[in-house]
C-alpha cells in the first residue's frame, strides 16, 4: 500500500503536538522540522529554516504543520511552488482577536496577513473544535476545512485510587496567563474556601509566580513543572479540575483531567463547554462568587465517571488517528 512521505513542522513540541507526531510516525515515513517558538532570529537562522523547509518539501509528498506561524507560511508557499499538498492545524492563538487582554495574532497586522495566506492557500486546514472552526472562518475562507478534536491517551490518563478534596489547574504560569487562564480568579476562589486544597501545576515563565504567591492564601500550592509521567497522578488525586480561561480553542489539560474522572469547573468561553458537555459546572469568566459556588458543588458531585466517558467517546487518540488517515488518503496523488 502506498504511504505518502510527510514533512512534519511545528514551532513548539508540546505534549499534544508530540502526540500527533508519534501517531503519524506509526503510519507514514516522517521528516521533522522543529522551528522553535521564539523570535525570528538572525538572518542566517531564518535562511537555514527556509532551506530546511524547502528541501523537506522537495523530498516529501505532504506537509503537516502545527500552528499557523512562520514555518507553516513557508511550508504552504513551498508546497504550492513544488506541487505538493499541505495540511495546517490551527492551534487557536493564530485566529484569536481579543484586544481587551491583548491576545491573538490577528491583533498584529503582519501576523494577520500570514495567517490569512495560510488559511486560504493550504490544501486542508484542521480545526480542533467547532469553536475554533468558527474563528478560522471569520478570518479567511479555506479551500477545505475539517474539524478534528484533539486526542487524549485514555490509557495513560485513566482513573486510579481514591479522590481527594483537591482543586487543580494546570498551565504555564506567565503574566499573560494570569488573565488568559483565569489564575487570578483561581486564587480568589481559594481564599474563600480555606479548608480546600488548591493546586496550580505549571512551569513559571516570568515574574507571574511571585505575583501570584504574594496574594495567595495558605491553601494554594504551587507545584511548578512536573514530568508527563507525574501529571496523571495529580489528575487522579484531584476531585475538581478548573479551567477558568478567558478563551480556549479546546483545552487539552481539561480533557486529560476529565479522562481521570475529575469534575470540571469551566468558564462559558471558547470551546470549554464543547469539551465538558453536561458533565461539570459552568461559570462566567472572572466571576469569583460563581466560581466558589461551582467548586463547592463540584466537590460533592458524582459526574467524574461521566466526564471520562465523554472523553472516551469524543476525544480519544484512536479517533484522531483514524481522521488523520482519512484526510491524508484524500490528499494522496
Amino acid at each position: 500500500m502506498y504511504r505518502p512521505k510527510i514533512l512534519f513542522l511545528t514551532s513548539s513540541l508540546s505534549s499534544f503536538v508530540e502526540g500527533d507526531l508519534r501517531m503519524l510516525q506509526e503510519n507514514y515515513p516522517i521528516r521533522e522540522v522543529i522551528a522553535g517558538g521564539g523570535p525570528a532570529g538572525s538572518l542566517v537562522q531564518r535562511l537555514s529554516l527556509g532551506l530546511a523547509i524547502f528541501f523537506g518539501v522537495l523530498r516529501t509528498d505532504i506537509t503537516f504543520s502545527w500552528f499557523a506561524h512562520n514555518h507553516s507560511y513557508l511550508a504552504v508557499m513551498a508546497s504550492r511552488l513544488l506541487g505538493k499538498k499541505s495540511v495546517v492545524v490551527i492551534g487557536g492563538y493564530e485566529v484569536a482577536n481579543e484586544p481587551e487582554i491583548g491576545y491573538g495574532a490577528i491583533l498584529d497586522p503582519e501576523l494577520a496577513k500570514r495567517v490569512h495566506y495560510i488559511i486560504e492557500h493550504a490544501d486542508c486546514i484542521l480545526a480542533v473544535s467547532e469553536f475554533s472552526k468558527g474563528e478560522i472562518l471569520a478570518v479567511a475562507q479555506p479551500r477545505r476545512i475539517e474539524m478534528i478534536y484533539n486526542g487524549i491517551d485514555i490509557s495513560v490518563f485513566s482513573p486510579e485510587g481514591e479522590k481527594e478534596d483537591v482543586v487543580l489547574t494546570v498551565c504555564f504560569v506567565s503574566t499573560e496567563n494570569i488573565r488568559v487562564k483565569g489564575l487570578d480568579t483561581f486564587i480568589d476562589a481559594a481564599r474563600q474556601l480555606p479548608e480546600v486544597r488548591f493546586v496550580l501545576i505549571g512551569q513559571a515563565l516570568d515574574g507571574a509566580l511571585e505575583i501570584l504567591k504574594r496574594d495567595a492564601p495558605a491553601n494554594v500550592e504551587f507545584i511548578g513543572a512536573v514530568g508527563r509521567s507525574e501529571l496523571p497522578d495529580w489528575y487522579r488525586r484531584a476531585k475538581v479540575y478548573c479551567q477558568l480561561s478567558h478563551r480556549e480553542s479546546f483545552g487539552v489539560a481539561l480533557a486529560e483531567a476529565m479522562s481521570c474522572e475529575c469534575v470540571p469547573v469551566v468558564t462559558d468561553r471558547g470551546a470549554l463547554t464543547e469539551v465538558t458537555g453536561n458533565t461539570g459546572f459552568v461559570v462566567p469568566y472572572a466571576d469569583t462568587q460563581a466560581t466558589i459556588d461551582a467548586i463547592s458543588r463540584a466537590l460533592i458531585a458524582d459526574t467524574g465517571p461521566a466526564a471520562r466517558k465523554r472523553v472516551c467517546k469524543l476525544f480519544s487518540r484512536e479517533q484522531r488517528e483514524q481522521e488523520f488517515r482519512r484526510i491524508i488518503t484524500t490528499l494522496q496523488p
